[in-house]
């Protein structure tokens, strides 16, 4: 047009309906080219033929078009009762919408004010439910492609710097795990004793955390060639997950090798007891959970700052020429209307500006909105948590506050003297002694202590068991309807494992031939530590609730309870029907 059939100046200049059509050339152009990225995805297997829309999408999809009809349906009728263009009435509608109101653009007439009552309520209402509906379509799409992800690579993370034995250790530093082998002066083979691990470097405990520090060797052929070629010695593992298949590569160059190692060596976590690992998923969780909400905040602040800012260049560049803004007056104006606060000193007034506010502005606003909703989530609910907590100590006392205070002092105080006791010395000492040993601190011995109270509670029989399934599912049930997601307790997920395994059919054919109680006592320790809490077969990370997974669980366990006792039954009846045929006045 510009070329062709340019305006003539200044009594002519391109319309707010040029404008829009160039606006929706770029949104269709913008659309056309992402159907076709995902066309060719498909072609390269990347997306499937066919899907089906989620709840989320469809209803997105679903409330967008309902408001943007509502949009489009108004704004032709306050065209036809105030008089005036379909593109300024549009302009008049989104502004009423989103409770700009600038004032530049009214109502003209008694009919229009009318309209505006059950306009605005509704278009507001579809407003609200469109902006929720995006909120919980880029929730569950980070969800899926990001957190979950994100959680994947920090369990993997943690599952390979897990160390366990002594011999899993060295594994992970590269050290010799047996007594190397060397040659005499006469030539005969002959073993070297296998050194203290001091001895190839320091160890620095920090409560679970080791951290290597490799004692500096003269640089040698031999040394190296000796290290490589204990490197190459190993198999490979195909659980990537487990160790690092690039350490087992016999093709790797040294830099890279050395590179690898010396990364790997930077810190490992000693996981001895089940507990230990209970507690390295429940920090994981934690961190995931920042993790999402400071993603989300992050996420809003970026697509914030980009909008303002470009909004600002796109107004700059359209209302210069009419009104003489600069940049900062744009900004200015753009925030402004980010917020809805809307005074009326700086409005679109060109045929460019009007047009671009109308798309801006839907997505601006709802961008604010989201922004609101993730502040709200992270820092104004740590600014509550403050708040409430100032006010317990101050205006609005709480009873029991400062016995809270004292329990914690006494608690934590113990904590520091436990872990005194036991040294970076002793730690030491542990991990060349074999950490297959269990430390004796406070957390493992209260480990040790829940499991032989489910050891002797192996003793009662199938009946009883029973009863407490059905207990358990009761109280599963109650925590479904709670408000805020059940996290449970070490201790209850050990009675949980032994609840859901108990109706294993191996367990009653035991208890049907009569076995010894010791034997049953130590499968019973074997069930219990089945699963590995960091591991691929985690309850923690399967996307369900806890109450959810654990809920399942416990319904298959009676599920096979049930079955077991028919088939005990059905069992009882057949050894008994011989029995009965041989009284006197009986039939078959």
């Amino acid at each position: 047009m510009q070329l062709y059939v340019p305006p003539i100046r200044p009594a002519e200049t391109y319309s707010q309906g040029f404008w829009h059509a160039i606006i929706a050339g770029v949104l269709y152009l913008a659309g056309s080219m992402l159907l076709m990225v995902n066309m060719l995805g498909y072609f390269l297997g990347h997306y499937p033929q066919h899907f089906d829309l989620d709840e989320h999408q469809r209803t997105l999809i679903l409330q967008t078009m309902m408001f943007f009809f509502w949009l489009a349906g108004g704004a032709a009728v306050f065209a036809r009762v105030c008089g005036m263009s379909y593109a300024d009435s549009l302009y008049f509608c989104d502004v009423t919408v989103l409770t700009v109101g600038f004032g530049d653009v009214l109502a003209n007439n008694d009919v229009g004010r009318g309209l505006v009552f059950p306009y605005s309520v509704f278009g507001i209402i579809f407003l609200g439910l469109m902006i929720n509906s995006i909120h919980q379509f880029a929730m569950s799409m980070s969800k899926e492609n990001v957190i979950h992800k994100h959680a994947l690579s920090e369990r993997q993370r943690t599952f390979e710097m897990t160390v366990t034995t002594e011999k899993e250790l060295c594994e992970r530093l590269n050290l010799p795990t047996r007594p190397m082998q060397g040659t005499t002066a006469s030539g005969s083979d002959t073993e070297v004793p296998h050194k203290p691990l001091h001895n190839y470097g320091r160890f620095e405990t920090r409560g679970q955390n080791v951290v290597f520090r490799e004692q500096r060797r003269p640089s040698g052929r031999s040394s190296s060639s000796a290290g490589l070629s204990r490197i190459r010695s190993r198999t490979s593992r195909r659980d990537a997950l487990r160790h690092n298949s690039s350490f087992n590569d016999p093709y790797v160059n040294k830099n890279k090798l050395a590179e690898l190692t010396r990364r790997r060596r930077n810190e490992l976590i000693i996981l001895r007891e089940d507990r230990d690992r209970f507690n390295a998923i429940r920090d994981i969780q934690a961190h995931i959970g920042r993790f999402k909400s400071y993603y989300s905040l992050f996420l809003s602040i970026i697509a914030f700052t980009m909008l303002w800012c470009v909004g600002a260049a796109v107004f700059w560049v359209a209302e210069h020429r009419i009104q003489g803004l600069n940049y900062f007056q744009c900004l200015y104006f753009c925030y402004v209307s980010l917020l809805t606060i809307g005074y009326g000193d700086y409005s679109p007034r060109s045929n460019a500006g009007k047009p671009f506010f109308v798309v801006w502005s839907l997505m601006a606003v709802p961008t604010m909105t989201i922004l609101v909703s993730d502040l709200g989530d992270t820092i104004v609910k740590s600014y509550n948590r403050g708040t409430f907590t100032l006010a317990d100590w101050t205006i609005m006392p709480k009873r029991g506050v400062w016995n809270e205070v004292v329990k914690k002092f006494f608690s934590r105080t113990e904590r520091v003297l436990e872990s005194r006791r036991s040294s970076w010395v002793g730690e030491v000492k542990a991990v060349e002694r074999g950490i297959d040993k269990p430390s004796r601190d406070a957390s493992n011995n209260e480990a040790e202590n829940s499991l032989n109270t489910l050891i002797r509670e192996n003793d009662l029989s199938d009946v009883q068991l029973a009863r407490r399934l059905a207990k358990a599912i009761k109280k599963i049930s109650a925590d479904l309807r709670a408000p805020y997601p059940k996290k449970y307790t070490y201790e209850e997920w050990v009675e949980f494992g032994l609840l859901i395994r108990f109706s294993a059919s191996n367990r009653f054919q035991r208890h049907n031939t009569g076995e010894g109680v010791e034997e049953g006592k130590e499968t019973l320790i074997e069930e219990i530590l089945e699963w590995d809490w960091i591991g691929e077969d985690s309850p923690m990370l399967t996307g369900l609730s806890e109450s959810e997974w654990v809920l399942e669980r416990l319904c298959e366990s009676l599920e096979r309870y049930t079955k077991a006792q028919v088939l005990e039954v059905s069992r009882f009846l057949r050894e008994l029907s011989p029995l009965l045929t041989h009284l006197p006045g009986t039939t078959s």
